[in-house]
């Protein structure tokens, strides 16, 4: 295993209202008076996850986590029906996250995360690149509908069966179309029945697109609480049905924004979810990013993957 900081509990925590119905919780932990960094986690909808905060030297780090809209321990929780997810997008995500910057006086920050993560993060330091003292993304993603295509359709020809149960899930009429839009209607069913039916449909299909990763635990995505399975289909669906409201290529194109801003952009070689050109190409767009490949790494990641995420957080840790 990866050598990780020891476990460490908040010192502070909170719920952040954000003036529109929903309650975003934040937790700090760390050194009170250490460099700031906040933790921007994947899905988009799984929530923040208790490990994450080994990757910081605690005495070191101020580390900011929070979970997302609708997702962990915010409410409303997506597996409400009633929760409105019209308030749920990327646009509500920046601003929840400059809101919690204010909150918690935070002048720059580090940030850290990765998949979902990694667009939320090149969405917000893009707008806000003053607020950004690094960066550090084990996962690159932007978003782009192409790459959303290629992980719900494109990748499929390696796994034709499993992708087959995925596309079958779907009424007949709706099998041939938008996939993913299909399916963040099935979320948004009355019937309690339908939407359990597509969260664990969708997941499986997750489960298998990661299957052949050598280092990754297996079934990743189905083995989470129904409630929280139920939130994560419903927020990734609603996100990549609507291609998470971004400009299509614009993380991309506007990447000169991040110029100054050093960042560490960590690879899995084996990622077939999320394939590494769209790393590369984020690196040649970004002069002041290292772009690390990891050969024994998928999206899941593995011990040398967890190693360098580390080693990048302990080299800014100084600065």
């Amino acid at each position: 295993m990866a050598e990780l900081y020891p476990p460490i509990e908040p010192y502070d925590h909170g719920m952040l209202d954000t003036g529109d119905g929903n309650l975003i919780y934040w937790e700090v932990c760390g050194n009170p008076e250490g460099k700031p960094a906040l933790v921007v986690h994947g899905g988009p909808g799984s929530g923040c996850s208790t490990g994450i905060r080994r990757y910081f030297d605690p005495g070191r780090y101020r580390v900011v986590l929070f979970d997302q809209r609708n997702c962990g321990r915010s409410t409303p929780h997506a597996s409400d029906p009633a929760a409105d997810m019209s308030r749920n997008t990327t646009e509500h995500l920046l601003a929840d996250m400059e809101r919690l910057r204010e909150h918690l006086g935070v002048d720059r920050w580090l940030l850290f995360g990765g998949s979902w993560g990694s667009t939320l993060i090149l969405a917000y330091a893009e707008r806000h690149p003053e607020r950004v003292s690094e960066i550090v993304i084990a996962g690159v993603t932007t978003t782009r509908r192409s790459e959303i295509d290629w992980l719900y359709r494109g990748v499929g020809r390696f796994f034709p069966g499993e992708w087959d149960r995925f596309r079958s899930g779907l009424p007949e009429a709706d099998r041939d179309g938008d996939l993913v839009a299909a399916y963040a209607r099935l979320m948004e069913s009355p019937d309690p029945e339908v939407r359990s039916k597509a969260a664990i449909d969708w997941c499986a299909w997750e489960d298998a697109v990661v299957s052949l990763e050598p280092n990754g635990a297996p079934n990743p995505y189905s083995d989470g609480a129904p409630a929280d399975l139920l939130a994560l289909v419903r927020i990734c669906s609603h996100y990549f049905a609507h291609g998470a409201w971004l400009e299509e290529g614009v993380l991309l194109r506007d990447a000169g924004r991040l110029a100054g801003i050093p960042g560490v952009l960590i690879h899995g070689r084996l990622d077939l979810s999320s394939p590494s050109d769209t790393a590369w190409e984020l690196a040649r767009a970004w002069p002041d990013a290292e772009l690390i490949v990891i050969g024994d790494s998928g999206h899941t990641g593995s011990d040398t993957m967890r190693e360098q995420m580390r080693g990048a957080l302990d080299r800014f840790a100084g600065r």
